[in-house]
């Protein structure tokens, strides 16, 4: 059944329909972000929006099996970026509702689409084709947004929760260890399952 469904997922009424889901989720997350981009030092602008830019890596990994091609990096980028970021949102959106006993009804929208991010990364794991080499740059990619975000304080603005941010740095530092772990283990190593575009 799994099997049926992941072969399901290459077919072009789902790649498109996968592809403009998460093109409109990219846009409505930079629009998100818009308040901090603001503050934000020019330097640091590409490192702030975590999760509309992973679900930016996977629109053109969504772009390349329309048309047949793996782009390799950018599959590497997007499954690091989407379990890592979309586990972390529903996280911080829990840990939200616990600290304060209120959560807005985007608030539960977020914690659904983020956890679907995650979801969607790992199962199109079978047509990546990524190296060991593109997951080292996916890798250095994560964990130096890490730095970017917990040392120069650039985390995601959640509120009552910036009072726990040495904590929610911490998390989110193994938490990049795991999705790299995941990406290897989906993507890269031996007997891992493997399906064709075509």
């Amino acid at each position: 059944m799994l099997n049926w469904f992941i072969y399901l997922l290459k077919t072009p009424f789902m790649l498109w329909s996968v592809l403009i889901i998460n093109v409109l989720g990219t846009i409505y997350g930079y629009i998100w972000y818009g308040v901090q981009l603001k503050d934000t030092p020019a330097i640091f602008l590409i490192f702030v929006p975590d999760s509309p830019t992973a679900s930016l890596f996977f629109v053109f990994v969504l772009i390349g099996f329309i048309l047949k091609k793996n782009f390799k990096l950018f599959e590497a980028l997007a499954i690091v970026t989407l379990v890592k970021y979309g586990i972390w949102a529903v996280v911080m959106n829990i840990l939200t509702l616990l600290e304060t006993g209120y959560l807005p009804i985007e608030g539960y929208m977020l914690i659904f689409s983020h956890g679907a991010m995650a979801v969607q990364g790992i199962l199109y794991s079978p047509y990546y084709r990524f190296t060991i080499w593109h997951l080292v740059i996916a890798a250095v990619w994560t964990l130096h947004n890490d730095v970017i975000d917990y040392v120069f304080k650039m985390m995601p603005w959640y509120g009552s929760l910036i009072k726990y941010m040495p904590q929610i740095g911490y998390f989110t530092f193994w938490l990049s260890v795991f999705s790299i772990g995941v990406a290897y283990y989906f993507s890269i190593r031996k007997g891992r399952q493997k399906l064709a575009l075509d």
